[in-house]
């Protein structure tokens, strides 16, 4: 038997709800009680049809018959749960049924459900609570979208004139515009040095939001993690003789032969930078330390520890430090991304990383990377 769809003639914002039975006369019932709420009922006798029309026009709720041929309204729930592109779609599941297949229905991903026969106004009850449901969901995915978008424009915007800032800074400093006094180039330097700070920041907000919007592709490729760590010692090596610090690699012998993994060499590059550059950052006196070992296993994998003798961090905050916007509580601390960013990248690449650290002690902080096999 075919169904048609009744669509009646409302506004572009009236609530969709498709109701999916593979029962004709449920199939009316359901109509005819939502229709007289002013609804846009859209009918399907089975669950592939349902999914099908889900997949091409999500609707604002599902009311969901369990027992149908073919795919039972458990499968269905799963499917529509599974599918990554569906916004939230609030689904009813339908049950002449006791309590076990109630279970299974809200462990699927049913949101909630309706005994038969189906009582109307508990029925119209759950479907509007359902529905204020979904339009809080839709309100703060929009909401959140806006916000998104907000520090996209805002750190582009950003972006330009700190970069001129600093060209221009630059002609100060190389004697353009005249040469200056002596305490004119402190002046100018320190300027410059507060507005790559403020750019390093802006950049790092910047690629946080790509990897939270789902806009930053990375590159994979083989490369060697060795080397890379070498480049971002000897490129952070001026910065700890600035300070009087010692900053040394040592590779384990196990990594004579190379450290070969798969990943996007320039993030590895950013979170190995943020790493040493925080060690440096925050270590007045003393040393900074990067090692490298492979551990061999089901898997290989690397392990990279940076280690420093600075003023460290309090225990309980070593499990918070990776979280979105979490500063230690010294005067240097930055945004609070860096680490965040470090995180999402190295979770990027299947591994992990943490901190050891207590107050006046130095901190530890491992990352570890799959090899290749």
């Amino acid at each position: 038997m075919t169904f048609t769809t009744l669509k009646p003639h409302h506004p572009h914002n009236v609530d969709r709800i498709l109701a999916v039975d593979d029962s004709p006369d449920n199939l009316f019932l359901i109509q005819t009680i939502l229709s007289e709420e002013n609804y846009e009922i859209e009918l399907a006798e089975d669950g592939r049809t349902a999914l099908e029309r889900i997949d091409r026009d999500p609707p604002d709720l599902v009311l969901l018959d369990v027992m149908m041929p073919g795919m039972d309204g458990f499968e269905v729930t799963q499917r529509i749960r599974n599918n990554p592109k569906l916004p939230f779609i609030p689904i009813v599941l339908i049950t002449a049924h006791d309590r076990p297949s109630v279970v299974k229905g809200l462990d699927s991903g049913a949101d909630d459900f309706i005994r038969k026969p189906v009582d109307v106004d508990e029925l119209l009850a759950r479907v509007r609570s359902l529905l204020s449901l979904k339009h809080s969901v839709d309100a703060m995915e929009e909401l959140s979208r806006q916000r998104q978008d907000f520090v996209s424009r805002l750190t582009h915007d950003l972006r330009t004139p700190l970069v001129a800032a600093d060209r221009m800074l630059a002609l100060f400093e190389q004697g353009a515009f005249g040469q200056l006094a002596s305490e004119g180039l402190e002046a100018v330097d320190t300027m410059r040095r507060s507005n790559r700070n403020l750019l390093q920041m802006v950049n790092t907000m910047l690629e946080v939001y790509r990897h939270e919007a789902g806009y930053k592709e990375m590159t994979f490729s083989p490369f060697d993690l060795c080397e890379a760590i070498a480049e971002v010692t000897q490129e952070l090596f001026p910065l700890a003789a600035s300070k009087h610090l010692e900053l040394e690699f040592h590779p384990d012998s196990s990594v004579k032969d190379g450290c070969k993994m798969v990943g996007d060499r320039l993030e590895i590059h950013r979170v190995l930078s943020n790493a040493v550059g925080n060690a440096i950052k925050f270590t007045e006196q003393g040393r900074v330390e990067v090692k490298l070992r492979i551990e061999e296993g089901d898997a290989s994998r690397a392990i990279v520890e940076v280690c420093d003798t600075g003023i460290g961090v309090a225990e309980e905050l070593c499990d918070r430090i990776f979280d979105r916007f979490r500063t230690g509580n010294y005067r240097e601390s930055g945004s609070g991304l860096g680490l965040y960013l470090s995180r999402t990248i190295i979770e990027a690449h299947q591994g992990s990383i943490s901190m050891k650290s207590r107050v006046g002690e130095g901190s530890h902080l491992t990352i570890v990377l799959p090899l290749m096999t």
